[in-house]
């Protein structure tokens, strides 16, 4: 059985860890980040809004007016990150991965976890943030889910992103982001790998799907599949990684069709799939396929 999404597990519990073990928290790794890469003047202004946002003096409308600033004042620059700077990321905030942010996004995740409160009131400002965003900033809030405090709160926000008819956005939840295996209940899981592959996105870079994969998903998988080859449609290989742990008799025929697939990639991965499943037909249809 797969893991059920974390509750109650917030990013305001691990304020503590962080303080006993000196372990940088996200807000700062970014902070140092930047700092390492902007121009002087930029990082000036950053360090001077990020210092007013804590201290509590700004407004609501200067708030709002500092993060929308963000992109005019710091570039748009690729965030430059080495192997160090991810691991750290990682240690901080497992499965936090950073890889192809910019610095704007770093930068509006600094001023928003500095000035955005905690608890429904954070809540309330990244919702009130998302209905005026452009798709950039839409991107960058999605991207920082994982980093915001009492995350089972923004778990509808999560959820308006992967249902974006925007790729990019999608993809800012889905892809190298743990909170979708972390807080999404299992339909709404399955939905937002089945959509992957519906709007032509990957699965690869999905956290934790192997680990959630289930018996519902299969069955998805399987008539998504049966769709595709019945309108001429080519499958995607990666949708049998989260077939074969939980196939069924019908998704082993499903299984054997795909071993006689004209795309090689498909073969394979239809192999990959029947070698994690312990049926007898499963292991039938590996040594027709070795025979061969």
């Amino acid at each position: 059985m797969p893991d059920a999404p974390r509750r109650g597990a917030t990013l305001s519990d691990s304020e503590t860890t962080w303080s006993a073990t000196n372990m940088p928290r996200p807000i700062d790794l970014m902070t140092s980040w930047l700092r390492a890469q902007l121009a002087p003047d930029a990082w000036s202004w950053l360090a001077t809004q990020r210092e007013r946002l804590e201290g509590g003096s700004a407004s609501g409308r200067e708030f709002n007016l500092a993060v929308s600033l963000v992109p005019r004042r710091l570039g748009k620059a690729d965030l430059v990150l080495d192997g160090a700077a991810l691991a750290e990321a990682d240690r901080a905030r497992p499965g936090w991965d950073p890889r192809g942010w910019s610095v704007d996004q770093a930068g509006r995740l600094v001023l928003l976890l500095a000035g955005g409160g905690t608890g429904r009131v954070f809540a309330e400002r990244l919702r009130q943030l998302l209905v005026t965003a452009d798709i950039a900033e839409t991107i960058a809030f999605h991207r920082g889910l994982p980093l915001y405090p009492d995350p089972e709160l923004v778990e509808p926000r999560a959820r308006e992103g992967v249902r974006s008819a925007m790729q990019p956005v999608f993809e800012a939840v889905a892809h190298r982001n743990p909170y979708p295996a972390e807080y999404f209940v299992e339909d709404a899981w399955n939905q937002m790998v089945v959509k992957a592959l519906f709007i032509g996105s990957t699965l690869a870079p999905i956290q934790g799907l192997d680990r959630r994969a289930n018996q519902a998903l299969a069955r998805m998988l399987c008539d998504y599949a049966r769709e595709r080859r019945a309108a001429g449609r080519p499958v995607s290989p990666e949708l049998w990684r989260c077939v074969g742990p939980h196939a069924n008799d019908a998704a082993l025929e499903d299984l054997a069709v795909a071993l006689d697939s004209a795309d090689p990639a498909e073969r394979d991965a239809a192999a990959a799939a029947l070698a994690t499943c312990d049926r007898p037909r499963a292991r039938a249809l590996l040594e027709r396929t070795m025979a061969r």
